[in-house]
């Protein structure tokens, strides 16, 4: 078991890619590890990528921790909306309210784009507080 960041990253890449990296820019899945950064190069285009590219997560220096944690609290199991102001995320995930606020605009837009990838986080975050795994 690795921090928490390579746990998350690791479980991005179960879901996303089923194990076998996927450029995002080609659909190749013809690529190198780039294990210091863990990030692939894609020997079809040429291009570098992670399992965060095209997710809600690519652009963010939010740790993954933090993002799945906002998830959690954000939506239930069946992605409705909970109650939670910006300013109680960012108390509850240590962020300032900019960010929070940021956060919780992206995941209100993955809820339109990106179902399967929020529903997955929060099994996971279910199977964790239920201790299995």
């Amino acid at each position: 078991m690795g921090t928490p960041a390579e746990d998350c990253i690791e479980f991005l890449e179960r879901i996303c890619w089923g194990g076998t990296p996927q450029c995002p820019y080609c659909q190749s899945t013809n690529s190198t590890a780039i294990r210091q950064e863990r990030r692939y190069h894609c020997n079809t285009c040429f291009n570098s990528y992670s399992v965060m590219v095209g997710t809600l997560f690519h652009g963010s220096k939010v740790p993954l921790a933090k993002w799945f944690r906002a998830i959690h609290l954000y939506l239930d199991k069946d992605l409705k909306i909970k109650s939670l102001s910006t300013r109680d995320l960012a108390s509850r995930i240590n962020v300032n309210k900019n960010t929070a606020a940021s956060m919780l605009k992206r995941i209100r837009s993955s809820l339109e784009s990106d179902k399967r990838l929020l529903k997955a986080i929060l099994s996971k975050r279910l199977e964790d507080s239920d201790g299995t795994e």
